[in-house]
């Protein structure tokens, strides 16, 4: 918006162009008579209030974004061909959304919850978006499981409320969450901001070379700031000071120009390793041992200018897992592939099928296919073909440029299975490891203690003495006696 030459501000207009007469009374019959259908402007005005709002993400719903960028650090191109990652100090553009898992829009952002960590990187090769959380597990590996664990985090059908009942039903039901669950219930649950903890894709992916040679590969963005979080009493103490505390301090933290930084670092496995190692590398509920695949420094992002618009860029920006360019592809894990089009499919239905022509989620590329018209159509390829193959110059695939990175399933039968099981596919040996070898005595008591008082707000008597004996005693022995006692089992 910009001012006349004279100084000042510019005239009102319909979303016509038309000035309109006044900015604070509708046309009436008269001082005293009704408003007359004819103002235009007023029944625009109404018309245009009433849709303001589009739907709401079914979960990450809360949160806060900004832009910035990604400086490459280290040689990569042994292990993949990404242009993006192609050159020590080569920058690419992004934007970043930090989010709350399971809490409405106008819920507290600092509760206890998994938080969500996306980037979308503007490559020259197109959009890159890594989807994911600011642990480096989740609750289920299968995405049949997905929409049931989302319900179970939300309200209840009858009520409207949300029920811990509800949570750990159907987490002592599914002995895949422990891993994830022990990381929520410790104070990683409730970080300080989202500039003060670590954000993961957490599934597994691919990275090709340009020989071909292929890698499994896991990327860690390890906080500059430091990890930062809070305990339960002070996480309660915020939600009561500040509903936005998160979303403030991100964008605080930007304006003072205090840019928050993460030094993105990748966990990269052998492709022959996969077959053979002791637990399921895909397995989305476990991590992989940094003394087997220590993490190596790549590159640096930082977070460096706030939207200009919330709703135009945070709430509009839309990420998909199946975004990925040349050199980079998904992995067996089955999270991946399951939301590879859910995600996609969520945007569509936000936002409408031409979503990717909104400034915040338009690639810095040109787009070049056979998709046409769809609500709200702005780029098009006016007479070329809207087919394929054509005779005119259309856009062509080049399948051997531009291969699909995979692997072989080599005399797989099509059926409903679990995983095969490696040696070490237990679900409860990473959450012990996790509680007797990387918490501190007091990560041990705050862990203890959050669980009891979680767990003591309504739930049920039989889902406590499953959540003690076939789910916290399993991870430790000591765990499940403390929880045990507190519940007084």
């Amino acid at each position: 918006m910009s001012s006349r030459p004279d100084g000042r501000p510019p005239a009102t207009t319909t979303e016509a162009g038309v000035p309109v007469g006044s900015d604070e009374y509708s046309l009436t019959a008269g001082a005293g008579g009704p408003v007359l259908l004819q103002d235009a402007y007023l029944n625009e005005k109404l018309a245009h209030f009433v849709r303001e709002r589009i739907p709401d993400r079914v979960y990450h719903v809360k949160g806060g974004g900004a832009h910035g960028y990604f400086e490459v650090t280290a040689d990569v191109s042994q292990w993949t061909k990404a242009a993006f990652l192609g050159e020590v100090g080569k920058r690419t553009p992004l934007f970043a959304r930090f989010s709350i898992v399971a809490a409405e829009e106008g819920a507290p952002d600092t509760d206890r919850d998994v938080r969500g960590f996306a980037v979308k990187f503007y490559t020259e090769e197109g959009n890159y978006d890594i989807v994911g959380n600011n642990t480096p597990v989740f609750f289920v590996r299968d995405p049949m499981k997905f929409p049931d664990f989302i319900h179970s985090q939300e309200r209840l059908p009858d009520t409207g409320m949300r029920s811990n009942n509800m949570q750990w039903d159907f987490w002592t039901l599914s002995p895949e969450s422990a891993h994830q669950v022990t990381m929520l219930m410790s104070d990683r649950g409730t970080p300080r901001s989202w500039r003060h903890m670590h954000g993961y894709a957490s599934s597994t992916y691919l990275w090709e070379n340009a020989a071909g040679q292929k890698f499994w590969v896991k990327y860690h963005f390890k906080s500059e700031q430091g990890i930062q979080n809070m305990t339960d009493a002070e996480s309660r103490a915020a939600r009561a000071g500040d509903l936005d505390a998160h979303r403030r301090d991100l964008w605080d933290a930007i304006a003072r120009q205090d840019y928050p930084a993460w030094r993105l670092e990748m966990q990269i496995m052998p492709f022959e390793d996969a077959a053979s190692y002791r637990f399921n590398p895909f397995d989305l509920t476990k991590v992989w041992p940094q003394r087997d695949y220590p993490p190596i420094p790549v590159g640096r992002m930082v977070l460096d200018r706030n939207p200009e618009n919330f709703f135009a860029q945070v709430t509009q920006v839309a990420f998909e897992v199946s975004n990925m360019v040349p050199g980079i592809g998904p992995s067996p894990d089955r999270m991946v592939l399951g939301r590879m089009f859910a995600y996609g499919d969520s945007a569509r239905y936000r936002i409408g099928p031409n979503y990717d022509q909104l400034p915040v989620n338009r690639p810095v590329t040109d787009v070049h296919n056979y998709n046409k018209d769809g609500p709200m159509q702005y780029e098009h390829t006016g007479s070329q073909p809207v087919y394929a193959p054509n005779s005119y110059g259309g856009p062509r695939a080049d399948p051997e440029r531009y291969a699909d990175p995979g692997w072989f399933a080599v005399g797989a039968e099509i059926a409903r299975t679990a995983y095969e099981e490696h040696k070490d596919d237990d679900d409860f040996i990473q959450a012990g490891t996790l509680y007797r070898d990387v918490m501190t005595p007091e990560d041990r008591d705050h862990l203890a203690g959050n669980i009891v008082w979680h767990l003591s707000q309504g739930v049920e008597r039989f889902i406590q003495e499953r959540a003690v004996h076939d789910y916290w005693a399993k991870v430790d022995p000591d765990l499940g006696a403390r929880v045990a006692r507190g519940l007084g089992l």
